[in-house]
């Protein structure tokens, strides 16, 4: 999304790219793509609109507050997948947790070439 907004493709474009446009590239578009009665309804909550700024979608966007702290403003609150509702804090825990607990099992290491 970010590609096509420095692109100057305007934010209701850029949303539009990522939904009905993704659905119709990958054949989807008859379940998906659009909120729409008998179609798939997956989608994401955030808590500010992302017409006003595409910078909170994803994760969200770092602010500086009136005494010069960094803060995480917007993101992604909730992911709602089949009707389930899921807390993105918490669904990134438990993937950041899998993840670490099987590098953690299997000994896994990040290796670069040339970089000690």
């Amino acid at each position: 999304m970010e590609l096509l907004r420095e692109a100057g493709f305007h934010p209701p474009e850029v949303i539009r790219s990522a939904t009905l446009y993704g659905a119709q590239a990958l054949g989807a578009d008859k379940e998906t793509g659009i909120v729409e009665t008998g179609k798939l309804a997956d989608m994401i909550v955030i808590d500010q609109n992302p017409l006003e700024n595409l910078q909170v979608y994803g994760t969200g966007t770092i602010r500086l507050t009136a005494d010069n702290k960094t803060v995480r403003a917007g993101g992604v609150r909730y992911t709602i997948k089949y009707g389930i509702i899921y807390g993105a804090k918490k669904l990134l825990a438990d993937v950041k947790k899998t993840v670490d607990l099987e590098k953690l099992k299997t000994g896994w290491q990040l290796t670069q070439p040339d970089f000690e």
